[in-house]
C-alpha cells in the first residue's frame, strides 16, 4: 500500500503574508492607529499643559481706569480672553492640539497687554488702537470661536476712543 504524498510546497502555494505597512493602512486599523495617538498626544499634554501652570488666571493687579463702564464692558467682550488674568478656559482649550494654540495666544497676548496687570509694565496705547482699528484685533481664529467677540464698526470706534482715553 502506498501512502499518499504531498506535492512539494513551492511559494506560489504558499500565501504571501502582508507586510506590516499594509496591515496598519488598513481602514479599521488606520483609524484605531489615530484614535491611540491622539490618546497618547492627550495623556502627554494635558499633564505638562496643567502642572506648568500655563493655563491659570493669577489674581488681578490692577485694572485701567476706565472712562466708561461701557469701554470696559466691550474690552471684556472683545479683549480679557486673551489680554488679562480673567481668561475663560473652554472645554476644547483643554485639547491637544487646539490646547497648545489657545495657551500660547493668551500667553502671548498676556505679554503684549494685560488689562488685569495695569502699570506693571509699559504699554502703547496707540499700537493697542491701531490693533483695533486694523482688525488685526480681536483675531481672525478667535473671533470663529467667539462670535460674540465680533464688534460693529460703531462698537470698534467706542473701544478705540474709550481705550485712547482709559490707557493713558
Amino acid at each position: 500500500m502506498s501512502t499518499p504524498t504531498n506535492p512539494p510546497r513551492t511559494e506560489s502555494t504558499v500565501p504571501a503574508s502582508p507586510s506590516l505597512l499594509r496591515t496598519l493602512l488598513r481602514p479599521r486599523n488606520l483609524v484605531i492607529t489615530v484614535i491611540a495617538l491622539f490618546a497618547l498626544v492627550q495623556v502627554i499634554s494635558f499633564p505638562i499643559i496643567a502642572m506648568a501652570g500655563w493655563q491659570t488666571n493669577p489674581n488681578p493687579v490692577a485694572e485701567p481706569a476706565w472712562d466708561k463702564p461701557e469701554t470696559r464692558a466691550l474690552a471684556v467682550r472683545a479683549c480679557y480672553d486673551c489680554h488679562s488674568n480673567e481668561t475663560i478656559w473652554p472645554w476644547y482649550s483643554k485639547i491637544a492640539p487646539v490646547s497648545w494654540l489657545v495657551t500660547r495666544h493668551v500667553i502671548e497676548g498676556r505679554q503684549k497687554l494685560n488689562l488685569s496687570e495695569w502699570g506693571v509694565r509699559g504699554v502703547e496705547v496707540d499700537e493697542v488702537t491701531r490693533a483695533v482699528r486694523s482688525g488685526k484685533m480681536p483675531t481672525k481664529d478667535f473671533l470663529l470661536m467667539h462670535p460674540e467677540a465680533k464688534l460693529t464698526d460703531a462698537e470698534k470706534q467706542q473701544l478705540i476712543d474709550g481705550l485712547s482715553v482709559s490707557l493713558r
